[in-house]
């Protein structure tokens, strides 16, 4: 799949096209399985907090305009929508942990030819994905430090001077503040690239969390640059193709041919309409699920090839790969 060898950048885009191509199956196949079941966990959490305030949500669209909401039917509403984001960000939180436990897994596989199985990858995922949660969360909160640190002072700073009466004269701290993130965010992009390589450590050595990070910053080391680029550049392509997929599917869905339901008269009735729109909505759904699926799988293959990369620069691990490949691979 890979030369092993000391990777350029071809090798490593091009090994992580191969790899979504050999092994599309248990790769896309779990992530579809992965998102679906969080789309599904938050569609239930949404009908039961519909059947909770929905009649506080009614009462509170069919307000007048010009009419204070009451707040006995806002907080309800509130409450609702607090725990089916909360829910929702948990459930999208567990579904990339799995996927980025199951890249790492697919790919050992691939650089060493060896075939796999939805089933197989799912069992390894599942049991690696705590230490692979733990191992992202720690390394993003490392990461948000600096910019969590000068959030709360500013936030604290505007909170004073609103309390003292003289938020009018401190506007000048707006631009402040946005020079002030822009200024520390190299120190969390620094401290994210360091930390990059840890899912794959927490898969393929299979370490814990914080040996995982270590381990990922003593591979990073000397190599910055490089893998910041690499990965900028497989996560720019990532968002690109989802959008133009996403865009492409959106397209799809407005041509009234596709939607239509045979009636052609003028008068528009309840039902052809609701088709449509279900339609619509459906297709849009799906394209955002795929979207997200290669937004999500190809930026983790390149960051684990690089990590193969840097082994094999640091630690020779090219005759060991080398031995591997040959005792899997079946004579001729």
């Amino acid at each position: 799949m890979i030369p092993l060898a000391p990777l350029g950048l071809g090798d490593i885009l091009s090994g992580a096209f191969t790899t979504m191509g050999r092994y599309w199956k248990p790769l896309f196949g779990l992530a579809a399985l992965v998102y679906g079941a969080a789309a599904l966990t938050v569609g239930a959490a949404l009908a039961v907090a519909y059947g909770a305030v929905g009649d506080h949500l009614h009462r509170f669209v069919d307000a007048a305009y010009d009419a204070e909401p009451s707040w006995n039917d806002l907080r309800p509403l509130l409450i609702a929508y607090g725990c089916v984001w909360a829910l929702g960000m948990l459930a999208l939180l567990a579904a990339n942990s799995l996927i980025q436990a199951a890249c790492p897994a697919i790919v050992q596989n691939a650089v060493l030819g060896r075939r796999t199985t939805l089933r197989e990858t799912w069992r390894r995922a599942s049991v690696r994905a705590p230490a692979v949660l733990g191992a992202a969360v720690l390394s993003w909160l490392i990461a948000l430090v600096p910019l969590a640190l000068f959030t709360a002072a500013f936030t604290t700073a505007l909170f004073s001077l609103a309390t003292l009466g003289e938020l009018s004269r401190a506007a000048w701290l707006v631009p402040v503040g946005f020079l002030g993130t822009l200024a520390l965010a190299p120190a969390a992009i620094w401290l994210w690239v360091r930390f990059s390589l840890a899912p794959a450590v927490a898969v393929i050595e299979s370490r814990g969390p914080i040996t995982a990070m270590t381990r990922s910053a003593h591979l990073v080391r000397g190599a910055w640059w490089r893998i910041f680029g690499i990965s900028l550049l497989a996560f720019v392509m990532a968002a690109f193709a989802g959008v133009v997929f996403q865009q492409l599917v959106n397209t799809l869905g407005l041509f009234p041919g596709l939607l239509s339901t045979g009636n052609n008269s003028d008068d528009l009735a309840a039902g052809p309409v609701l088709v449509a729109l279900v339609s619509y909505v459906a297709l849009s759904m799906v394209g955002q699920l795929i979207s997200q699926i290669v937004a999500t799988t190809f930026p983790q293959l390149v960051l684990n090839l690089l990590y193969v990369d840097q082994r094999i620069r640091i630690e020779n691990l090219a005759p060991t790969l080398t031995e591997a490949a040959a005792a899997t691979t079946p004579p001729a």
